[in-house]
């Protein structure tokens, strides 16, 4: 069992800057790759970005290349995203996740396996 918790969520305006955390419990944390997703109103949950095991490998969605950087610290047991240039298209609830066994795209919901309850991230002026 794997319990993710998300936060570090909130309201800010276009061209500000937010961290999110990932605090993860599970013994078999640090042996896993992690991901973002998020859900805009109205729209599918998207994929944001991944980090491998050791956080040497990192892969980004195009819209978010260059504005946001993930990363992990595994004695911490905690995944960030840190968000520069928020743009009011980032607006969404942020989903963390743990990958499981991997099948296909990086990119596709249906490669993890736990999922954090999500925090909302609202750009508007």
């Amino acid at each position: 069992q794997v319990h993710l918790v998300e936060s570090g969520g909130g309201l800010v305006q276009p061209g500000g800057s937010l961290r999110l955390s990932c605090a993860a419990a599970g013994r078999t944390f640090s042996g896993y790759a992690m991901g973002w997703f998020r859900l805009a109103p109205g729209k599918e949950r998207d994929f944001v970005a991944h980090i491998n095991w050791s956080g040497g490998s990192t892969y980004y969605a195009d819209s978010v290349k260059g504005r946001f950087t993930i990363s992990r610290d595994n004695t911490k047991n905690t995944v960030y995203l840190q968000m520069n240039n928020l743009k009011s298209e980032d607006t969404a609830i942020y989903y963390c996740a743990r990958r499981g066994v991997v099948r296909g795209r990086t990119e596709d919901e249906d490669e993890y396996d736990y999922w954090g309850q999500g925090t909302q991230v609202t750009v508007s002026s």
